[in-house]
């Protein structure tokens, strides 16, 4: 029996693939689920237009991603924090806090996304990369000063 699949299904496909089935599978499991529907000439026709839909929800994101990337790409973020006397910080910088002051600066960007092999603990300049979905990175420098 062939099926088209209405979400992502472990070890057997994507959203939207069309798969050949066991018809058992599909009466048991599969249909009662909502994670198929049955393969006709009309379901074909609305997979076709939803695939369509997609591609055009992916070409839109990734502009946005695109346009965001090269915004923020090569920015230099000052990040102030109470020093010591000794020169040691009170506080480390970690991707949440590179994560909020992006955010200040007007770029939603999640914590996750900030590379940081780990959290900084001096003074000084460092790199980090920005992930992006469709594998786009940006590279910005984080200057870390004195709170005066």
């Amino acid at each position: 029996m062939r099926v088209i699949l209405l979400q992502d299904v472990d070890k057997l496909g994507k959203k939207y693939d069309i798969k050949e089935v066991k018809a058992g599978y599909a009466r048991n499991f599969l249909f009662p689920q909502g994670l198929a529907k049955p393969s006709t000439k009309q379901a074909l026709k609305w997979v076709n237009a939803q695939q369509e839909i997609e591609v055009a929800k992916s070409e839109e994101e990734l502009k946005a991603i695109q346009g965001l990337a090269s915004k923020i790409d090569g920015q230099e973020i000052a990040i102030a924090v109470k020093v010591g006397q000794e020169g040691q910080l009170f506080e480390s910088i970690s991707a949440q806090r590179v994560a909020d002051k992006l955010g200040e600066l007007g770029f939603e960007i999640k914590k996750s996304q900030i590379i940081l092999a780990s959290p900084i603990k001096e003074l000084g300049e460092f790199p980090i990369k920005i992930k992006f979905n469709h594998n786009l990175e940006a590279d910005v420098k984080i200057i870390v000063v004195e709170e005066k």
